[in-house]
């Protein structure tokens, strides 16, 4: 045990020098203050034009798109979220919900169920992708191995520094959110009430189990989602980190890899087996929101037992490649 936190300690201090932390931090702090002015000047705009009124302007949101279901130029997959974003916006006007609350706490719920899929699941490639290639690269890994420590102690090390990193940078991003959007929009806005339980069937929606949750709570299971993703990813990329020698080569990969599971996402509803693509899977919060599955069928359970498939399968390779592969040559 002792060997092993000297070895976690010896990691999370080269973590730290690699200053990949602070990078993805100093990204936060550069484009949150963009999307937040953004969204700022969005609601300025609205209220410039609905006044204080939010039911007028949802009512004029619904109106929109229900006047759009009867245009050929729309494509049929479009008009069925609509049609359950109307369904959805409805339930919020007899509710008499404010679905478009302003507030720190409103955006960076919304900022973090935009960024799960891409955004954060790049800054977690940033610090695992090279995890173990750089130090090949560099020659540190054959010191490190001529020690007398067994390799999968060596692996473990660098596996649980970089899950903790991962969880500081989900942490992180939360709090980034909400103090630099607090200065756009005021900090208050935890206990406003948030619907989630929307059972899609189709282009229908169920309402039977719907219920009101607080945003400070809605927010800890999307943080909660986020983080088991932002896992799995890491766990991918500590995979590849292991298999390719390469640290441009591994990098490459899982950006090619995150941004075709975008793409995909928006395509692949007539391919049902792309619904076993670890890509795919990645919007978990969505199943909170009761925004459409990219596949039909596709469920938090089945997307949450796929991801982790991915992840356990990731990490028998990742030992077994690295205790049996020939790295001091």
């Amino acid at each position: 045990m002792n060997s092993m936190m000297a070895l976690v300690k010896n990691e999370t201090i080269k973590m730290i020098k690699k200053k990949r932390f602070y990078v993805i931090l100093l990204v936060l702090l550069v484009l949150v203050p963009m999307f937040s002015y953004a969204q700022l000047r969005a609601a300025e705009d609205k209220r410039s034009k609905f006044g204080t009124d939010w039911r007028r302007e949802v009512q004029q949101a619904i109106t929109d798109n229900q006047n759009s279901l009867g245009s050929d130029r729309v494509p049929e997959e479009w008009k069925k979220y609509r049609q359950i974003y109307i369904q959805q916006m409805k339930y919020y006007l007899e509710q008499d919900v404010n679905p478009r609350q302003p507030g720190a706490v409103a955006f960076t719920k919304e900022f973090l169920d935009n960024a799960a899929t891409l955004f954060i699941p790049l800054l977690i490639m940033g610090i695992g992708s090279d995890i173990i290639s750089s130090e090949r690269t560099s020659g540190t890994i054959k010191m490190l191995l001529t020690r007398p420590i067994r390799r999968w102690k060596v692996l473990m090390s660098k596996l649980i520094t970089l899950l903790m990193f991962v969880s500081l940078i989900v942490v992180s991003t939360f709090v980034v959110c909400y103090l630099v959007s607090g200065l756009f929009f005021g900090y208050k806005g935890f206990n406003l009430p948030v619907f989630t339980g929307f059972k899609l069937q189709g282009a229908d929606v169920d309402i039977s189990g719907v219920h009101a949750v607080p945003q400070w709570k809605y927010i800890l299971m999307q943080m909660g989602l986020i983080w088991f993703v932002s896992t799995i990813v890491a766990m991918l990329a500590f995979m590849v980190s292991v298999l390719v020698r390469s640290t441009a080569a591994s990098i490459v990969i899982m950006m090619a890899a995150l941004i075709a599971g975008n793409i995909l996402t928006n395509l692949a509803s007539a391919w049902t087996s792309a619904k076993y693509l670890f890509m795919v899977n990645l919007g978990l919060t969505q199943y909170l929101a009761g925004t459409p599955a990219p596949i039909e069928g596709m469920t938090l359970g089945f997307s949450l037992a796929v991801l982790a498939a991915w992840g356990f399968v990731s990490l028998i390779v990742s030992f077994l490649v690295f205790t049996k592969q020939d790295i001091m040559n």
